[in-house]
């Protein structure tokens, strides 16, 4: 970690999070003469071997294969990580299930559920040893400048680092986002989800399973830890109004809540650990860029967690701009100009678009209480689990290997 008073560099990325972490190690390792600052106010959560990290993330295998790109997969897998082998969906209005294997697929898994701990842990391990990246942490930022020639960031100790791009990575709330005034289209969705980590009296046999009821889905995300297949990670998306009851119960109420409203299909849930609940709220920037900014990850989208697809998103637009990035460098054109910036934003914006819809979608379904939408949705469900080859195809599809 350095602090200097004053430094430049090619580009500077703000957030050293799971997506901005991966945006400057892929950077720098696809391009050595590009030099990275990377700025971070927080000093992050370390991995803790005996506990598990209550915020994780799905990861498909096309984002494990970014991961292992950066040369990062070992290294995680040496610390943990927890395929999981099938996905079980159900609705709590009635008869209709969906089942994933993922031996019908010919593929060893469907994903895996990653601590935000140690993906973070491995990436800044990663950026320590690169010499084309400084990791300035923890730091603040007093003020932005941009113009036509650059960008510099003023940091509240008096620092000053200048680039000719700027990356915001900063997270669904980001300052950058606010700074330059991006315009967003976004709202409320007045449910919180509850993550935490728990323990269950059955195995979760490495599926992952997710029950949709009137007033948000629940997910139970296997994990393992040493062939301890008891405990998972829960992602409990409720009406505000529930979800501050649900926080306000004591463990072993909560863990009877709990089980009664995953039906049990765990058995008893027997123990649980600190919980959080997160205000949800769907954003998206209207723009991804404007002259020497772009957004990246959360800050230029964020979607309901129903499927897990927010990080993997911003995967996706890691990859994308450091394609984009390096296309430029190879032309001699500014990483910083609006031109190059805008192909990404170009190649990114419908995909995620898509996604977010499609979340949209499924949420608005599944919270339908009206009895002929229940029938229809338990029918479509059922027939679509007896489809083999359409339920491939899309599983194949959201592991981004169609």
């Amino acid at each position: 970690m350095v602090n200097p008073t004053r430094r430049s560099y090619d580009v500077i990325i703000v957030g050293a999070g799971m997506v901005g972490a991966s945006a400057a190690c892929l950077l720098a390792q696809t391009n050595r003469e590009l030099t990275i600052g990377l700025i971070e106010a927080r000093l992050s959560t370390p991995f803790n071997p005996q506990q598990f990290d209550p915020r994780v993330a799905a990861i498909t295998e096309k984002s494990r294969l970014l991961l292992e790109r950066c040369g990062l997969w070992q290294a995680m897998v040496d610390k943990r990580v927890s395929p999981y082998l099938a996905m079980d969906v159900w609705d709590a209005e009635g008869t209709g299930r969906i089942e994933f294997d993922c031996h019908t697929i010919h593929q060893s898994n469907l994903g895996h559920i990653v601590e935000n701990a140690v993906l973070v842990d491995c990436l800044l391990a990663e950026i320590e040893m690169l010499p084309n990246v400084d990791f300035h942490c923890p730091v603040n930022i007093a003020n932005y400048l941009v113009d036509e020639d650059g960008v510099m960031v003023e940091l509240v100790d008096g620092g000053r680092l200048d680039a000719q791009l700027l990356v915001a990575a900063d997270g669904a709330n980001s300052a950058i986002r606010q700074h330059f005034k991006f315009a967003t289209k976004e709202w409320d969705y007045g449910h919180q989800a509850i993550v935490t980590t728990i323990t269950t009296e059955r195995s979760h046999q490495q599926i992952a399973r997710q029950r949709f009821m009137p007033k948000g889905p629940l997910a139970l995300l296997p994990l393992s830890d040493q062939g301890n297949l008891h405990q998972c990670s829960i992602v409990w998306s409720q009406e505000t109004e529930e979800a501050d009851e649900l926080m306000a119960l004591d463990d072993r109420q909560f863990c009877q809540r709990l089980s009664e409203a995953s039906e049990y299909c765990l058995g008893q849930v027997v123990d649980v650990e600190q919980r959080y609940a997160i205000p949800l709220r769907q954003r998206h920037a209207i723009d991804y860029a404007i002259h020497r900014v772009v957004l990246l990850g959360d800050a230029a989208h964020s979607i309901h967690p129903l499927a897990g697809q927010g990080v993997n998103l911003g995967f996706a637009d890691v990859e994308v701009l450091a394609d984009e990035l390096n296309r430029a460098l190879t032309r001699g054109i500014d990483v910083g100009d609006l031109s190059v910036l805008r192909r990404y934003q170009r190649r990114r914006k419908p995909d995620n678009l898509a996604t977010m819809a499609a979340m949209e979608g499924f949420k608005r379904l599944f919270a339908a209480d009206q009895l002929p939408i229940r029938l229809l949705r338990n029918l479509g469900m059922s027939t679509l689990n007896q489809q083999s080859a359409i339920k491939n195809a899309m599983i194949k599809r959201a592991m981004g290997i169609d």
